[in-house]
């Protein structure tokens, strides 16, 4: 594949997942009636299964990262190159803001409407250090042992930690800055953006030097 069809697959592919968090985000809040539980569940559910469905059309392309985080942990285990990693973050972050539009104008709302949801603290941050390391966790382990199974094990357990950490699993920067964009269920005050980014990055280079060791894999994988 072409560097341009593979930023194009990680463009699209991460702005349809962001128009999936954020426009399932705006419709559960819209029905629950102010249930927080169900409204929750209304956007775990969709997320999970776009993220099936997007790591099979786009795995053949661009490996379907959609997430600088992981794209840094491939980057660590020298399976992309330092220049395709920062050129796949810029598509990502791009996308994810992209994808964050386009459910605004489905829905309605302002095209940029910063978000005023406060998501920060001890709490918020080891849930994200935990989301991004399982995750990270998941994605090595499937690749190692059942390379098949990734886009079910990813979508699966996205859906499981929605559920299980404090901060709603963001565990991906490019996610977490484009949700700073929104006003709506989903999203996160800008000012929190920063924190939340910082401990998804440390939380997956120590994950992927954690799990070269549990999974007995060569030190010559990573630089």
């Amino acid at each position: 594949m072409t560097m341009l069809r593979r930023l194009t697959a990680e463009w699209l592919g991460t702005l349809t997942l962001l128009a999936t968090v954020v426009g399932s985000g705006i419709m559960a809040e819209r029905l629950a009636g102010g249930n927080a539980a169900i409204a929750l569940l209304g956007n775990t559910i969709p997320t999970g299964a776009i993220l099936v469905v997007l790591i099979l059309v786009f795995e053949s392309i661009s490996g379907a990262h959609f997430n600088p985080a992981v794209t840094l942990v491939f980057a660590l285990r020298k399976e992309i190159s330092t220049r395709e990693s920062l050129l796949f973050a810029v598509a990502q972050v791009v996308g994810g803001i992209t994808g964050v539009f386009v459910a605004h104008i489905m829905f309605g709302n302002p095209l940029i409407d910063p978000s005023t949801t406060l998501r920060t603290g001890l709490g918020q941050w080891v849930g994200e250090f935990v989301a991004t390391f399982g995750l990270v966790g998941t994605i090595l382990g499937c690749v190692k042992s059942r390379p098949e199974a990734v886009p079910y094990a990813v979508g699966l357990y996205i859906t499981a930690a929605y559920w299980f950490t404090s901060s709603t699993s963001f565990a991906n920067p490019a996610v977490t800055i484009a949700r700073g964009f929104s006003d709506t269920f989903a999203g996160i005050n800008p000012a929190n953006v920063v924190p939340f980014v910082v401990v998804q990055l440390v939380a997956a280079v120590l994950a992927t030097a954690f799990f070269r060791w549990l999974l007995n894999e060569k030190s010559s994988k990573l630089y």
